[in-house]
């Protein structure tokens, strides 16, 4: 499937959760932080959701953002291919996330693939699920990642364990761009 169809029915999604809530764009608005013209603009295709934004949108829904992605995508194989597996790219930093093994019912975990380029920084005010239980392995290059304050430097091998409670930060010092897995389990 490509980016551009994908991103359409991302969008349509997000439409949808806040009509389910019975909410105006001036409510989402008003519970997210966003501008209601970012929102506007948006659920009218006239520009790209980022990293940020959805992090944001998901904590107002309470969902993880893996989640979101995979109720996007369609079917529920248990083997997903390759060339099946979603990937989005923010259009703000860069960044691709590609859904190794997404959310399937019945299962508490999912694989996220991660590509930070090098210079670039990902901030998340707060995980959309309290608690989430994450790992993140390092496949390649450097990361520094923010947690609870404190600043981890990652390297090829790493692996770091964690419950998330509060704001995020995800950053490549470079040269070359950090390439990591996340195994995400609900809690």
């Amino acid at each position: 499937m490509g980016n551009d169809a994908f991103e359409l029915k991302l969008i349509r999604r997000l439409a949808v959760l806040r009509e389910e809530r019975g909410w105006s764009l001036d409510q989402l608005a008003k519970e997210s932080g966003i501008s209601r013209a970012t929102l506007s603009r948006l659920e009218r295709g006239e520009s790209s959701p980022t990293a940020a934004l959805l992090g944001r949108l998901c904590t107002v829904y309470g969902l993880p953002m893996s989640r979101l992605i995979a109720e996007v995508e369609e079917g529920g194989a248990t083997l997903v291919r390759a060339a099946e597996q979603a990937v989005w790219t923010d259009p703000a930093s860069g960044f691709t996330r590609r859904m190794v093994s997404p959310p399937l019912r019945g299962l508490r975990a999912e694989l996220v693939e991660g590509r930070l380029p090098a210079g670039a920084a990902i901030d998340y005010a707060q995980p959309a699920v309290q608690g989430m239980e994450q790992h993140l392995w390092m496949l390649d290059g450097t990361l520094d990642y923010t947690l609870d304050g404190v600043i981890y430097h990652l390297q090829a091998g790493d692996c770091l364990r964690f419950r998330l409670f509060g704001p995020t930060r995800f950053s490549c010092p470079g040269p070359a761009p950090a390439h990591y897995l996340i195994a995400v389990c609900e809690p």
